[in-house]
């Protein structure tokens, strides 16, 4: 490594590598499922295996350890880190099994098949510079308002080497990451950042909100920026040519390559820690200096990937900050989207101050998959209500409505398992307080569904909604919540 003032700091050592026990125990397991006998008793694999694991942690550890203590470090000896046979099997194993292949058809259980010797040829060539990125699989995914999201399949090993890349990257970039970003970082999840915004408009001066999101972010984020924005960190070379290889690998589509210029692929490793540096450059660390400043009022802000809400005292702070982010934004290639950017009134004193201008409740907005609505409790204090996007809800019953119908002549046991996954999934995802109603609507709907279903089964059906009941009070959970008040829950 490399301090600011161009001294050494050599700090870490080569070393080997196993996550969190998240790798396999035994030589059957490391070797995608074929017991192989090595000559060594068990135990004594399993010793070498725990001191590397041991090893290789403390020495992200101490690269975060400096990390952290000096903002300004230039590390310029990670790849040794990310080609380590034994992080590359973690990463390995940490992948979902039967996850979609990418261009050149390699499964999980194939590569497993040669695992230690396809690991070590893949280590060689990233040490060596002879590893080379492949292009990624362009597929589409619908959304909830009928448009169709792009998403990348990368191959296998590219797969591996930025789970690899993002685990040594992410004890540097973790250090640096701000309080409000919560978008795919480790151990934060969407309540994290749901919660946080609660607290910010329960408990700070906040009377307007900025609810924005950035047009096509993944698609049209510069490479040149991004590289200028990781070399503030990260100064080995082959680090970046390797991240430079995955930006520009292209994608194919419809058997041909196309060329990526710009934008990162959604669906590889990398991409979100990408895009959590690029806007941490270009948005965050801007925002931050105006949180200092007082002189305009409060301002809170969460930030989930490209999209954030941001939380202000005053109209003008916040039209002065959207025109200075507009601005900002365009100078690194982006672009607020102008259908889902507005500024609304919200806030603890917004029904109030609406209602003496004669105007209508507070207007509402949508976040992580909850429309925010301005609310009292019953002793007439404010409260932020949390409901599930009725457009998501529609999407969600109609995608249930359509496996449904493949899924029509299974046995009725296979039928309220896979009900019950459903229900369980959107409970434990939706399940805040205020929003218990829109769960027992859900599973009330799903369970309709599923009788119309059964009735199709046959002309002559002699099913009653009796008996129907039944089976949804065997398979279907009923609805709780599952996460405490957001003030509850940061208290602790």
């Amino acid at each position: 490594m490399m301090n600011d003032h161009g001294k050494s700091d050599n700090c870490e050592v080569p070393t080997k590598f196993a996550n969190k026990g998240e790798v396999a125990n035994t030589p059957a397991e490391r070797d995608g499922g074929k017991a192989v006998d090595r000559g060594e008793p068990r135990a004594k694999q399993n010793t070498h295996r725990a001191q590397h694991r041991e090893s290789v942690q403390s020495a992200l550890d101490r690269v975060r350890k400096v990390a952290k203590s000096d903002k300004k470090m230039q590390f310029t000896s990670l790849m040794h880190h990310i080609s380590n046979v034994d992080r590359l099997r973690a990463a390995y194993f940490v992948m979902k099994r039967a996850a979609a292949a990418g261009m050149d058809g390699e499964t999980w259980v194939s590569y497993g098949e040669k695992l230690e010797e396809n690991l070590r040829s893949l280590s060689e060539r990233l040490q060596k510079g002879g590893y080379r990125a492949k292009p990624v699989r362009r597929v589409f995914i619908a959304k909830a308002d009928g448009k169709q999201r792009p998403l990348g399949v990368p191959v296998l090993e590219d797969k591996i080497v930025q789970r690899s890349t993002v685990e040594v990257l992410n004890a540097i970039y973790e250090t640096d990451f701000l309080d409000f970003s919560f978008g795919y970082r480790p151990g934060l999840g969407q309540h994290n950042c749901l919660d946080s915004l609660y607290v910010g408009v329960f408990t700070r001066k906040v009377s307007w909100v900025l609810d924005a999101d950035i047009r096509g972010f993944f698609d049209n984020l510069n490479h040149e920026w991004l590289i200028k924005f990781i070399e503030h960190r990260v100064r080995d070379k082959r680090v970046i040519r390797l991240i430079q290889k995955w930006l520009k690998a292209g994608v194919m589509l419809d058997g041909r390559r196309e060329e990526t210029d710009e934008g990162v692929p959604q669906g590889g490793s990398i991409s979100p820690l990408l895009a959590n540096i690029y806007l941490h450059y270009a948005m965050d660390l801007w925002v931050q200096q105006r949180r200092k400043d007082r002189s305009r009022g409060e301002l809170i802000i969460v930030r989930w990937a490209d999209d954030f809400v941001v939380g202000f005292e005053h109209r003008s702070s916040a039209l002065k900050f959207l025109a200075e982010l507009k601005e900002r934004m365009l100078k690194f290639s982006l672009e607020l989207h102008p259908e889902k950017t507005r500024i609304l009134e919200f806030g603890r004193f917004a029904a109030n101050n609406r209602k003496q201008r004669g105007l209508r409740k507070p207007e509402t907005f949508n976040f992580l998959g909850f429309t925010h609505i301005c609310g009292i409790t019953r002793g007439s204090k404010f409260m932020v209500r949390r409901h599930t996007i009725a457009k998501k809800m529609r999407a969600k019953l109609l995608e249930v409505k359509l496996e449904l119908r493949k899924r029509m002549h299974h046995p009725i046991p296979n039928q309220g398992k896979w009900l019950k996954s459903v229900v369980d999934g959107h409970c434990r995802y939706y399940g805040v307080p205020t929003n218990l109603q829109q769960l027992v609507a859900f599973r009330d709907q799903v369970s309709r569904l599923w009788f119309r279903t059964l009735l199709r089964r046959s002309q002559n059906s002699t099913l009653t909604w009796k008996r129907m009941k039944c089976y949804t009070d065997r398979w279907l959970p009923h609805a709780k919540l599952h996460h405490p008040f957001p003030l509850q829950r940061l208290r602790v």
